[in-house]
């Protein structure tokens, strides 16, 4: 049988322009003579679609949509994801053949947990399904159908299918594609069956989905695999008689299927489409990336579909002569081309002039356009008008804060007036402890390293600098201790630990949501240990103003991590609970 894996970049309501890519990769797969051509979930309305599920007319023209595709389907088998709206609103798999939809298959396993918030918009399918096709029986699911161990999966092994397909909209964060492949392998041993994965691809706001689509056999053993964070038809083809071959060697199955007769739907048997010329199993085995470069990569799809698909033209961002800020307008100029990106220079007084030659050095190699605009006058009207106010106190936080407000000002300004998106340069680590100026460095449309901890990204500078012959971001920017340059001689670790024991304690906390004790036992400085967690729960409410931006870690800000900003829970000594 030979297969062909559609990993699409589609967007959330643009049901024509998703309706009509998916036409053209039926097209394509038609030309390879795939027999069974798969779509990743909720292909025609887009992932995830929230709200827009409650909208009947939306639900309404996703369906009108895929009828349109279903005329186009003759001589093969599609499985598309879809929105249906019956008696109620399911994620759901369509079978479509000889010119119309010929079976629907509704998502069993509702995902509520992190990004997921399914159970709000979806009720639950009933049952596991299969289709015959030809001679083979093929096993539908959705996504998390087959994270979790057991049925459907199993039960449609169990009613003999050979082939489990998965349609996928499996959002990103780094390391995810490994892991899902294991688990993929998993499942395939487990059931001796083939498993088709087919994931979507793109960026949606923070959502990042990476493809990676595979096919393994009943073995475990890898038939097939897409590339990451592009486009792509994987065409494979595959011997469902083997499965049934290691089913007859293989009998501890025997028993479960005597004793459960599970309840599985039967939606029908399809004639073989055409036969293709294939006489060996195989297909494409793209090598997966390395971690940096996967990171990368993944930052400047999730930049680009953004802006793209939101409908901007460029993008702007303040040019520091900092690491944060260089590694985002390289990832800007990478992502977009360096037509597309504008960047502002504005030094205070308490720049140094190394930090100001590094950032226009940065912008000439990268070739971007550049603005000049000196803080000096606007921050001695502040002073003035402030003078009366705040008389008799000593300078501090409020008067550094007034630079990088001023900052987000010129930029916004530059912004309102040509259109552009301004890009955020704050970090993950920067975010959790609110080492950020509201309405200043926070200002702005699109957060590119919200999600990246200080640590990673002096490692994704070192990659960037590693690809050309000659480091695009000046070294010095890179070996420069980090500074925020508000007031003289100021360092970033006046403020906070280093960050190589901010992150781990970050990611503890955070991404892993360990306690004061735990933390202290892995051995962290106690108090270290409490007065980040004091800086992280006291910052909520900043986090909660922050733009939007790409989420790469298993726990992102926003979407992942939810807590209340009014919130008197404080974690303390254990004797003191």
């Amino acid at each position: 049988m030979r297969l062909a894996l559609a990993q699409i970049d589609v967007t959330v309501g643009d049901v024509d322009g998703n309706t009509a890519k998916i036409r053209d990769y039926l097209g394509r797969a038609a030309e390879a003579r795939a027999q069974v051509v798969i779509f990743p979930e909720l292909a025609i309305n887009g992932y995830p679609p929230e709200d827009l599920l409650l909208k009947t007319h939306f639900l309404e023209a996703g369906r009108r949509a895929l009828d349109r595709v279903a005329r186009d389907v003759q001589g093969m088998v599609a499985l598309v994801g879809f929105a249906e709206h019956a008696e109620d609103v399911y994620n759901s798999l369509a079978v479509l053949a000889d010119g119309q939809v010929q079976a629907v298959y509704r998502k069993m396993f509702l995902p509520n947990y992190g990004v997921f918030d399914e159970q709000r918009y979806f009720q639950v399918g009933d049952a596991p399904a299969v289709i015959g096709v030809g001679g083979t029986t093929i096993g539908l699911t959705v996504c998390e159908d087959i994270w979790e161990p057991g049925p459907p999966a199993s039960d449609e092994a169990l009613a003999g299918a050979e082939v489990i397909v998965n349609i996928s909209a499996s959002p990103y964060h780094h390391g995810k594609g490994a892991q899902r492949e294991r688990m993929l392998v998993q499942r395939a041993r487990d059931s001796l069956a083939y498993v088709a994965f087919c994931n979507l691809v793109g960026g949606q706001d923070e959502l990042l989905f990476d493809g990676y689509s595979l096919v393994v056999d009943q073995d475990g053993e890898l038939v097939a695999r897409g590339a990451q964070f592009r486009e792509e038809l994987i065409v494979c083809d595959i011997d469902p008689s083997t499965a049934d071959a290691a089913r007859l060697r293989d009998a501890r199955h025997r028993p479960a299927a005597r004793v459960r007769r599970p309840a599985v739907t039967d939606l029908g048997r399809l004639d073989a489409p055409p036969r293709h010329e294939a006489t060996a199993v195989g297909g494409p085995r793209a090598k997966p990336l390395e971690v940096d470069e996967e990171v990368y990569e993944a930052l400047c799809l999730g930049l680009r579909d953004y802006v793209d698909k939101n409908g901007f033209e460029r993008v702007l961002l303040g040019l520091s002569g900092g690491i944060d800020s260089a590694l985002t307008a390289c990832v800007a100029a990478d992502a977009l081309g360096s037509d597309r990106v504008a960047c502002a220079v504005m030094p205070s007084p308490h720049s140094s002039p190394a930090t100001q030659s590094d950032a226009r050095t940065l912008a000439d190699n990268l070739a971007i356009d550049r603005f000049e605009m000196r803080l000096e006058p606007l921050m001695a009207a502040y002073d003035e008008v402030l003078s009366g106010p705040f008389k008799g106190t000593e300078a501090g936080v409020a008067e550094e804060n007034i630079q990088a407000r001023i900052r987000g000002n010129l930029l916004m300004a530059l912004s309102n007036k040509f259109g552009w998106l301004v890009l955020t340069t704050g970090n993950k680590s920067e975010y959790s402890v609110g080492y950020t100026t509201l309405y200043g460095d926070m200002a702005g449309g699109f957060g590119v390293l919200k999600d990246v901890p200080k640590t990673l990204v002096y490692r994704l500078s070192h990659y960037r600098n590693g690809l050309g012959r000659h480091p695009v971001i000046p070294p010095a920017i890179v070996e420069r201790a980090p500074s925020a340059e508000l007031r003289p001689d100021q360092r970033d670790t006046d403020s906070l630990p280093p960050y190589d024991l901010l992150d781990a304690i970050l990611e503890a906390y955070v991404e892993e949501d360990q306690g004061r004790d735990q933390l202290i036992r892995r051995g962290m400085p106690e108090d270290v240990v409490d007065r980040v967690i004091r800086l992280v729960d006291a910052a909520e409410y900043k986090r909660r103003q922050a733009p939007p931006g790409i989420k790469i870690t298993p726990k992102a800000f926003g979407r992942d991590r939810r807590l209340p900003i009014t919130n008197r829970f404080r974690e303390g000594p254990s004797d003191q609970a």
